[in-house]
């Protein structure tokens, strides 16, 4: 690859919101230091939108947590901390932000049954809508837990692009990847645009940096590796884990520290970038080259993310993901018979329950949280039993 100075980039943004199933209520019942910390991390996120509107930047949300934003309970409990709806409503508002999709469940696709895929991808998009009043184009995956044979079911549900980690992209001409360009991926004839989020930049966004680290590592970065004449620096980590971004203080925090000055310095042609969002870079810049995506995650913990060892690294792991899917198989084979009006009530809660069951935290935590998928998938036997 023939390496060039390219003093001038585009900059895209974004921040990853996820709570497991009823945690914001379990949070502020039991631990109110905490649950403040992260709403205010849902708030502030959309107040320096608004407040820096020259900023646009990205920001997913998992179904689930949306339902809980959405629960009268939980707007109440935190109303001494932040306005829950009126939060949404400047979410609704906010230009600068694209909102880009997710899994209802936040589930790891590629381990979960396939014929529950849909679901997941369709009842994300019924909860966008009724939130925020739109259908997402962009997607996010869970964990950022990939594989090919998603690209189907993704633009069926109405997506146009995913965000991947770049490590497990693969140019089809079998040139070194280009970390900076947008790609196109196909599965069964079906294509779909592939932006590789940077890995080691996104790290850097979890753990802490300001300015000016940030443009002069991105600079080296882009002469290592890109010859794109505008190229796309994605950078994404969860927005509301660890200190960095659970700051109360926001000048010791992502956006007082790092975001918010990054834009002064923008606005002051100090620093040669331009924040932008996805649909407006893909409209100026469609990608040109063809890839496969390796099978893969981001890396968590001491894991590297090219395979699903923090999820499926255990025996006791494995048999949940078995027994999820044989639970998932028995709800498919009964729904295919004709059934009263009772039991497809009963259908229909049982389904419920293996959705959630579904969730990547009950198997991201281990042992400690198996328990939380069993008794998900032991009230979706108990309902199924008679049917």
């Amino acid at each position: 690859m023939t390496k060039k100075n390219s003093s001038h980039f585009f900059y895209a943004m974004g921040l990853h919101m996820h709570q497991p199933p009823h945690n914001l209520k379990l949070l502020i019942e039991h631990n109110e230091w905490e649950a403040q910390q992260i709403i205010k991390c849902y708030e502030r996120a959309v107040r320096y939108a608004l407040k820096y509107p020259q900023g646009e930047f990205h920001v997913d949300f998992s179904g689930v947590l949306i339902e809980q934003f959405l629960d009268p309970y939980i707007i109440d409990k935190y109303r001494c901390f932040v306005d829950i709806p009126k939060m949404l409503e400047d979410y609704r508002r906010a230009k600068n932000i694209e909102i880009i999709g997710m899994g209802y469940y936040h589930p790891i696709f590629p381990l979960i049954p396939k014929e529950d895929w849909p679901e997941q991808l369709d009842k994300g998009q019924e909860i966008f809508m009724k939130a925020f009043g739109i259908s997402p184009k962009g997607f996010w995956p869970s964990e950022m837990a990939f594989c090919m044979e998603m690209i189907p079911e993704l633009v069926k549900a109405g997506y146009e692009y995913v965000v991947v980690d770049h490590v497990h992209v693969k140019p089809k001409d079998g040139k070194p990847l280009d970390p900076f360009q947008l790609y196109t991926a196909e599965c069964e004839g079906v294509q779909i645009t592939i932006i590789p989020r940077h890995r080691d930049m996104s790290n850097a966004q979890e753990s802490g940096l300001n300015p000016e680290w940030f443009l002069k590592e991105s600079q080296n970065q882009l002469e290592k590796y890109s010859v794109a004449k505008d190229p796309l620096l994605t950078t994404w980590s969860d927005g509301e884990n660890g200190g960095w971004f659970r700051q109360i203080d926001d000048n010791a925090g992502f956006f007082g520290y790092f975001w918010a000055p990054l834009l002064e310095q923008i606005k002051s042609k100090e620093a040669k970038v331009k924040t932008i969002k996805f649909s407006d870079y893909i409209k100026l810049l469609p990608p040109k080259m063809m890839a496969n995506v390796n099978t893969g995650a981001w890396n968590v913990a001491t894991t590297s993310g090219y395979d699903f060892a923090q999820w499926n690294g255990s025996g006791s792991q494995k048999k949940a993901i078995e027994e999820l899917c044989q639970v998932s198989g028995r709800y498919w084979e009964l729904s295919k018979g004709k059934l009263t009006k009772e039991k497809k009530e009963k259908l229909i809660k049982a389904r419920q329950a293996i959705l959630d069951a579904e969730t990547s935290c009950y198997l991201f935590w281990g042992e400690a949280w198996l328990p939380k998928l069993y008794e998900k998938l032991d009230e979706a036997k108990y309902l199924l039993r008679d049917l």
